[in-house]
Parts: structure tokens; C-alpha cells; sequence
């Protein structure tokens, strides 16, 4: 029995409002649209990341320290700049910021992943990136 139940009750666990949020949904919105050609979506674009190699790590470190430069989501084209939050958010805030985008607006981890840690985001902490070098991996990872 809880065979079925545990997925549903793990999904509304990670399915609460976050106040964490209200940073990014200044730009990325409430529903997690963002705004066409200023700010990119998150819903429906996060699991697509998560899904693919090195994902994880990039949307870590896209909190952590920010992005700049163009980008491609779907057919829409973004040229941004985004603060990093490593320095005024610790690494459980991250990880529970990251869970909540990745379960919001019908966004699922993709089969067989497991919630962000707080172990995770500390491992990527001493990279220290530039908004800059992030992007770049992006393109190196050749992520959507």
C-alpha cells in the first residue's frame, strides 16, 4: 500500500510554496513562465536540464553564482544576466530552493532522481565561478 502512496506524499512535500522563491518570481514569475525574450521559464524547462548529463550541477551552480550571456529555451532566445544567490543563501536554502522549481508547475526530477542536498550544493561551492564561466559550461555541457 504505501508502495503507491509514498510518491504522492513525497510530491505534495516538495510541492509547498516556497518563500525562498519570491527572489526569483520578480523575474521568473509566480507560475514560473518568466517573461518572453527577457526571462526564461522555468516550468517545463528545469526536468529537461535535470535530465541530462552535468544538468544537476549547472542548475547548482546557476544559483550559486549566477549567468550571464545568451541562451536558447525551446525557440525563445534570452540574453541575460542573473545574480548569483551563494553568498546570501546557505546551501540548505539552495537545495530547497532547487527542489521547489523542480517540483512546481507540473516540473517532476526525472525517474530514478533524488531531491537536491545540501551536501550536494556545498560540494559545488568551492568552484567559484563567474556568471560568465557558468554560461560556458552550459554550452560545454551542451544543455537545451
Amino acid at each position: 500500500m504505501w508502495a503507491f502512496w509514498l510518491p504522492l506524499l513525497l510530491g505534495l512535500a516538495l510541492a509547498q510554496p516556497s518563500p525562498l522563491y519570491e527572489r526569483c518570481a520578480v523575474c521568473h514569475k509566480t507560475d514560473g513562465r518568466g517573461v518572453a525574450g527577457t526571462w526564461p521559464p522555468l516550468a517545463g524547462h528545469v526536468p529537461t536540464l535535470l535530465a541530462r548529463p552535468g544538468g544537476r550541477e549547472y542548475l547548482i551552480w546557476v544559483v550559486l553564482y549566477g549567468l550571464q550571456g545568451k541562451i536558447q529555451v525551446g525557440s525563445r532566445s534570452f540574453d541575460l544576466v542573473m545574480p548569483g544567490f551563494g553568498r546570501s543563501l546557505s546551501d540548505e536554502e539552495i537545495a530547497g530552493l532547487l527542489n521547489h522549481i523542480a517540483t512546481q508547475w507540473g516540473n517532476r526530477f526525472p525517474e530514478g532522481q533524488k531531491p537536491f542536498t545540501a551536501a550536494e550544493v556545498q560540494a559545488q561551492r568551492g568552484r567559484n565561478l563567474t556568471p560568465a564561466q557558468v554560461h560556458q559550461a552550459r554550452s560545454q555541457l551542451g544543455l537545451p
